[in-house]
């Protein structure tokens, strides 16, 4: 009986595509966090809503798999204090001391520290495209940032930048790490969310929010939007759908390939910002996010796909035995 084996070349354009979705979707979650927060929350607040939102839309999910904490204890804590809490609460800590371009500019090195990863501690090959395809991507993601007008080097706020750039390789590598084992990923989501939300709560002390702030409007370019919207375009697309697209995203393609993709968010950031709060784009920033989306082509371009559903070893296995009988 013939084996079939998945379309490699298939499985990656659906990877790349939930990539995409996945850059899209956490792209979008300055634009409508920006226009909160000037209306009184606190960065630190913002976040916690988010967290805590996604936590309780996922929460279905968690009571579904209520047997992971007990097989992957370590998976979920790991997850939800570096991928989930660990993210956020550095960026946030880092923009209140350093620029946010250069902040930003720090934490999506994170695809090249997963480069080192893959080829340093899991001891796995890198092609010189794939490399090629991060230094083209930070280089687009310096000139879309600009970084250069506003250079600090607060050592503390450098520091925690570059802890948030670490804490996205963990996003990356567990992700794709959770896969075996038939871990559920949205399982795994849901308890991260959950973790990351206990620690938040603990960091943000929301009970010394603003919660008035909630029940009244914003301004998004002088357009007034109620601030309940926005949170829920926060809590439900920038969060749970760029989240789950993001953690199926890196189980099709590879850590490598989704970090660089994933450069696109702030692209994705700038243009929002530019269409819906009126942040003009420079030159330099229009050529840089182009030499991004080179970047990430090249990247995703170069790199093998995950291995087939089936298992090549397995596969010429039981020819082997059907050619023997």
């Amino acid at each position: 009986m013939p084996v079939r084996i998945t379309d490699s070349s298939h499985g990656r354009g659906l990877g790349l595509s939930l990539a995409l979705g996945s850059a899209l979707a956490f792209g979008g979650s300055g634009v409508a966090a920006k226009p909160l927060i000037e209306a009184g929350l606190d960065p630190l607040h913002v976040v916690w809503l988010r967290v805590a939102g996604a936590a309780l839309v996922m929460l279905p999910l968690a009571v579904r798999h209520r047997d992971l904490p007990r097989r992957r204890p370590a998976l979920l804590a790991g997850f939800g204090l570096l991928a989930v809490a660990g993210v956020q609460a550095c960026y946030f800590a880092a923009i209140s001391r350093i620029p946010v371009g250069v902040a930003l500019l720090v934490e999506y090195l994170a695809p090249a520290l997963v480069l080192g990863w893959v080829r340093f501690v899991q001891r796995r090959p890198v092609t010189r495209a794939a490399a090629l395809g991060v230094a083209l991507a930070a280089g687009g993601l310096a000139c879309v940032v600009e970084v250069w007008a506003g250079l600090s080097f607060d050592a503390l706020g450098l520091t925690l930048a570059l802890a948030a750039a670490c804490c996205q390789v963990g996003y990356f590598v567990l992700a794709d790490h959770g896969g075996g084992d038939g871990v559920d990923p949205l399982g795994v989501i849901a308890y991260g969310l959950l973790v990351g939300a206990a620690v938040l709560t603990v960091v943000a002390r929301p009970w010394a929010m603003d919660w008035s702030v909630l029940a009244g409007s914003a301004r998004m370019n002088g357009t007034t939007v109620p601030a309940f919207a926005l949170l829920a375009w926060i809590v439900l697309v920038a969060t749970v759908i760029a989240y789950v697209t993001g953690v199926l995203s890196v189980r099709r393609l590879s850590p490598q390939v989704a970090g660089v993709v994933a450069c696109l968010e702030a692209v994705v950031a700038t243009v929002l910002a530019w269409v819906l709060l009126g942040e003009r784009l420079a030159a330099p920033q229009v050529l840089g996010g182009a030499v991004v989306l080179l970047g990430a082509f090249i990247a995703q371009s170069s790199t093998p796909a995950k291995e087939s559903v089936v298992d090549r070893s397995v596969v010429e296995g039981r020819v082997a035995s059907t050619s023997a009988g």
